[in-house]
């Protein structure tokens, strides 16, 4: 059976995990088949203190790769400041994005197919442009 286990590195009180894929039967340190990220529990400053490459811990847990119960915390952590780190740039790049709560979201998903028929209901008007679209192009032009 194959697991996802932190393997320990590091000095005497400076630990350094490293993320690994091995099969049960190996020794904690020892042969492994993929290293997967790392964890760093005494980083200072700047210092990176987890890293975990989701894309392949996704692929061995479909292939039945059982993870210990440390590496499920750092996992849900990882996916977690990922999450917050792309909301951030979200609404960095567009600061008029207002996040709502889920239960607000749903209210309102329910809500717009009403409105959405309403819309889908009104006539079509011609093919032709409006006047006030000739108009911004007189201008432009």
């Amino acid at each position: 059976m194959v697991t996802i286990r932190l393997a320990r590195h590091g000095g005497k009180k400076k630990p350094f995990y490293h993320v690994t894929v091995a099969e049960r039967a190996a020794k904690r340190d020892g042969r492994f088949i993929e290293r997967v990220g790392f964890y760093n529990p005494v980083a200072k400053g700047r210092e990176e203190e987890l890293r975990i490459d989701l894309e392949r811990v996704d692929y061995w847990l479909s292939t039945g790769a059982q993870p210990t119960d440390r590496v499920k915390q750092l996992v849900a952590a990882w996916r977690k400041s990922l999450a917050q780190q792309a909301l951030a740039e979200s609404t960095e790049t567009d600061p008029d994005v207002k996040v709502e709560p889920a239960a607000e979201t749903e209210a309102a998903a329910q809500a717009e197919p009403v409105a959405e028929t309403a819309v889908e209901a009104a006539p079509v008007g011609d093919d032709e442009p409006s006047a006030a679209t000739e108009t911004s192009t007189e201008v432009e032009n």
